[in-house]
């Protein structure tokens, strides 16, 4: 079943229904009939086939199947084939098989359904029908409804008096126990467990070594190389026992999961709030943008607006004057008509003296130039670019130290001292290994001259460890499971292959003492080198030198990293500096802090996987993180966090970062 609550309450019901039928048959069919259906819908139905149980199989984690739905299932799930194990369909535990090289076939034939399943099946399976329960089993083969006398337990089957006899007269079945029918309460009181393989075989027999009960035939048989075979008699209190605990375990399991359930959800809902902070924040930026659009528009309306105001202005004073002209104009005319036709040769020649000689021609008052017409001019390609490369922001999904807001907290300590150790263990740097699915952490052992790897998730295990000539610096991660290493004072750069034991594979003999190291490609490494010569060195992997690569303020770089652009950072303990540049030389970045963030020694460099920069500073016991850019986030870990003569500095694919800390390494997580 699927828990613990699910076969607690199978074995309530399979009770219940016992004593349900222990009633009259008048009275007891149709409760039974009721009861069988509700324990075939919930309990004996297979949710792959969604039919009742055909063979049912029960896997360690208590789901059951039809055997030849799992056997079907199995088969479309390669990789837990390749696990030597069977995967349940409902919750993906593996079920380890007993006999890995046998068929699958085989390792699905060998699974038994539980006892409380097998009860259920054996008393309610569909084919008890309620009715027919108190008839005789062979009668009902040839079609006859006979009322039954008597149960055989081993069989399991129910005789009339005639074919009991017959029951009794053959010699291998003369021995089994037979119980009165009418004796309910003895009803299947001793089920004899028997053998699959062996039908007629009483199972007594139990293999430690397969983890199998068995019976005397498989026992001689297949189980004749085992080494440890008991009795069931002696076993069932110890099987009792496991499966109590095991049961406790699952309890166990069952909270953690609950409250794992819980935790997630709560996440879910704090993913959910903060994405509608970002989309909150995203439509306030897109709103700011827009106001400062709608700022330019208004700027450039205002200027229409002022431009053609200004021109209808100077038009509407032209055109009153023009008006004023025109009245005058035409009184001039009215009185001038009127001397012409007038009679009066005195009034005309009075008309005549005022207007004297002028003349009514206005082109020369008309000679101002036209008015100007506004234009709107725009650069459609230059405006078309910049709305292209607008950028409100970019979203991404960032956790761990990577985001600014989290806290580390520290997960537990690796300590790096082994039995035959000459002194303390003095880290220099650390790095950690994915091999074959287990993390691997590698530290460099200055003081005891060794190269010496540990499993992450067990403080206490070490793998191995490979001894050098003198003291190794800084490793420098060539894949997954190689390394190579600085080993300054012998001249040497020696190249490691973890399985996760260290191996070396091969010593690079170098002209110079180099202590910092890093990975530029799977053909090059960036070498530092104590000869105050301002540079780094990019070396192929015979160790000859390509080319120098100047370093600016720092003069014997004592770590060396790669970021994920190809720029390499630069730190020594005795400048309270780091630098940064391009692996064609150009420089990015100095960084010298003042007051309250000034460096004291930094020494190990790491970034994340957005391109942040962490840094060891020693001395003052701190981790600091910046931008890629070299601007100044937080500082991640104090001395007040554990940290003591911190010195080499990584982070793994799962988040957690790793600080060495003289002889120990502490591994933090972030919340």
């Amino acid at each position: 079943m699927s828990d613990e609550t699910s076969r607690d309450t199978q074995e309530a019901g399979y009770q219940e229904v016992k004593t349900r039928r222990d009633r009259p048959v008048d009275s007891g069919v149709a409760i039974e009939m009721a009861t069988t259906k509700k324990l075939t819908d919930n309990h004996l139905t297979c949710v792959i086939c969604t039919e009742v149980f055909t063979d049912p199989a029960t896997l360690h984690c208590n789901h059951t199947f039809c055997k030849s739905c799992l056997l079907k299932y199995t088969n479309t799930q390669p990789e837990a084939i390749q696990a030597k194990s069977i995967p349940c369909p409902s919750c993906r535990q593996l079920t380890k098989v007993t006999t890995p090289d046998s068929p699958v076939e085989e390792w699905v034939s060998q699974l038994k359904p539980s006892h409380v399943i097998q009860g259920l099946m054996d008393d309610f399976g569909p084919w008890k029908e309620a009715g027919d329960v108190n008839n005789c089993s062979v009668c009902k083969t040839q079609r006859k409804t006979t009322p039954a006398s008597s149960w055989c337990s081993i069989c399991d089957d129910v005789f009339c008096d005639g074919c009991l006899k017959m029951h009794n007269m053959m010699p291998s079945l003369r021995d089994h126990e037979l119980v009165d029918f009418s004796d309910k309460t003895k009803r299947k009181t001793k089920h004899w467990f028997m053998c699959t393989i062996h039908k007629d075989k009483q199972i007594e027999l139990f293999c430690k070594d397969c983890r199998v009960a068995i019976c005397h035939t498989c026992c001689s048989i297949k189980h004749r190389k085992c080494d440890d075979v008991d009795t069931l008699d002696n076993m069932t209190h110890v099987v009792r026992e496991h499966l109590s605990n095991q049961n406790q375990n699952l309890k166990i399991k069952m909270t953690t999961s609950e409250n794992e359930i819980i935790f997630k959800k709560s996440e879910i809902e704090e993913i959910k709030t903060n994405a509608q902070s970002i989309r909150n924040e995203i439509r306030k930026l897109r709103q700011t943008v827009v106001e400062v659009i709608l700022m330019k528009e208004k700027q450039l309306l205002d200027e229409v607006d002022q431009s053609t105001g200004e021109q209808i202005q100077e038009l509407q004073t032209q055109i009153k004057s023009q008006e004023i002209e025109l009245q005058m104009y035409q009184q001039q005319n009215e009185l001038t008509a009127n001397a012409v036709t007038s009679n009066c040769e005195m009034d005309m020649y009075a008309v005549y003296e005022s207007v004297g000689g002028e003349s009514t021609d206005n082109r020369d008052t008309d000679n101002r130039p036209a008015p100007g017409r506004v234009v709107f001019t725009h650069d459609m390609d230059k405006l078309s670019k910049a709305v292209d490369e607008l950028q409100l922001g970019k979203v991404e999904v960032v956790s761990c130290v990577s985001d600014h807001q989290s806290t580390p907290v520290l997960h537990h300590t690796i300590d790096c001292k082994v039995d035959d150790d000459s002194d303390d263990p003095y880290l220099y740097d650390v790095t950690v290994l994915t091999v074959e699915g287990i993390k691997v952490a590698v530290v460099a052992d200055c003081l005891n001259k060794r190269v010496k790897t540990f499993h992450t998730s067990k403080p206490n295990w070490h793998g191995d460890h490979l001894p050098l000539s003198t003291g190794p610096h800084q490793i420098a991660k060539l894949s997954e499971r190689r390394i190579a290493v600085s080993v300054p004072e012998s001249k040497e750069i020696v190249t490691v292959d973890v399985t996760p034991h260290p191996v070396l594979l091969s010593t690079i003999k170098t002209t110079k003492k180099y202590y910092g190291l890093a990975c530029l490609s799977p053909s090059q490494l960036v070498a530092g080198t104590y000869q105050q010569s301002h540079s780094v060195d990019i070396l192929d992997m015979t160790g000859k030198i390509l080319k120098s690569i100047n370093t600016g303020v720092i003069k014997n770089p004592d770590y060396n990293h790669v970021t994920r652009n190809n720029n390499l950072i630069v730190s020594e303990g005795l400048i309270d500096s780091f630098v940064s540049v391009t692996s064609e030389g150009e420089a990015v970045f100095t960084y010298t802090p003042t007051g309250d963030r000034a460096l004291k020694g930094p020494w190990g460099i790491t970034t994340t996987s957005t391109g942040d920069i962490l840094l060891v500073d020693g001395p003052s016991y701190e981790v600091i993180q910046w931008t890629e850019s070299g601007q100044f986030i937080r500082h991640v870990l104090i001395q007040q966090d554990g940290l003591e003569s911190p010195r080499g500095i990584c982070l793994d694919g799962y988040g957690f970062m790793y600080v060495t800390c003289e002889r120990v390494v502490k591994v933090f997580r972030f919340n």
